[in-house]
């Protein structure tokens, strides 16, 4: 079966751990537990504080992935280099309050309260609660204050941790520089449009779209955006189709919303915003992706 390593690229602003997920089964198969208050030395960590503890990644572990489209399948794994710049980057992004259930929907309430890096596995204090797991391994404790998660948790509904992030294939990395990969990541893109395409998203979203174009035509791009966000202004201004994974991308961007607001010109964020669509790109993203999902 093939073999990839992930990695991070720390050029591409997208890159790293956007949200951390809870769910049934996690891909690292390891489950958090509850913390109570019989079981931990550190008084203020009990279960009445509904805090869980787990692994978010272990480094080198073999995760099976399988595309259901194609049934390919393969492994991914992580090194211990790039288990710690995933946590170094989820704390400086200041996304210790993103969470969803299952990777579907965003929750309320949730927040990792705390991470670290186990650096000697006997001595850490995650044997305290029964952990065993190797060095590199990055742990999280995550405060649940959302009713309907901690029930999940009682009832055994909810296992573990899985996070949510973008990552770069470490081989074709290595074979061609940064603009050539998304080149190819691009051209992909188009390919799978002739599978399944959808070019329904409003008017508005090309707009915005174009209202970058301009501006970057004007003033040129500088140091914003990549070849695959500038090809996605182009895509949604000529109102082109885009796939499924283009859609989940698209609906990713929430994530940026705070740079709906500003101004261009004031930095990167809001030229990006418009190049995926703006408001009513991002927006009817998350509506459409949600659809194809209950389909």
């Amino acid at each position: 079966m093939e073999l990839i390593e992930l990695i991070i690229d720390e050029r591409d602003p997208m890159h790293g751990i956007e949200a951390v997920s809870v769910v049934e089964y996690p891909a690292i198969e390891e489950n958090f537990i509850a913390l109570a208050k019989h079981e931990v030395q550190l008084k203020e960590i009990d279960q009445e504080k509904r805090i869980l503890m787990g692994p978010a990644l272990t480094p080198n572990k073999k995760i099976y992935r399988k595309n259901e489209k194609t049934k390919r399948e393969w492994e991914i794994y992580f090194s211990e280099e790039t288990v710690r710049k995933a946590s170094h980057l989820f704390q400086m992004k200041s996304n210790q309050n993103n969470a969803t259930l299952e990777h579907a929907t965003d929750l309320d309430d949730m927040s990792v309260v705390e991470t670290w890096i186990i650096d000697d596995p006997k001595m850490d204090k995650a044997n305290l609660y029964g952990f065993d797991l190797p060095k590199g391994t990055w742990m999280i404790l995550m405060k649940v204050n959302n009713d309907d998660v901690w029930k999940k948790v009682k009832a055994g509904e909810v296992k573990g941790f899985s996070i949510e992030g973008y990552f770069a294939d470490k081989y074709e990395m290595s074979i061609q520089n940064k603009e050539k990969e998304e080149i190819i990541a691009y051209l992909k893109e188009i390919l799978d449009v002739k599978l399944e395409s959808y070019s329904d998203y409003p008017k508005a979203a090309s707009e915005n779209a174009k209202v970058a174009l301009r501006w970057a035509e004007e003033n040129g791009w500088g140091s914003c955006g990549t070849s695959v966000g500038k090809a996605r202004a182009n895509q949604l201004a000529k109102g082109e189709p885009i796939s499924r994974d283009t859609i989940a991308r698209m609906a990713a961007f929430e994530r940026h919303r705070q740079n709906s607001d500003k101004e261009l010109g004031d930095g990167c964020g809001r030229l990006m915003w418009l190049a995926w669509g703006g408001d009513a790109g991002v927006e009817w993203a998350q509506r459409k992706l949600e659809q194809l999902k209950n389909q």
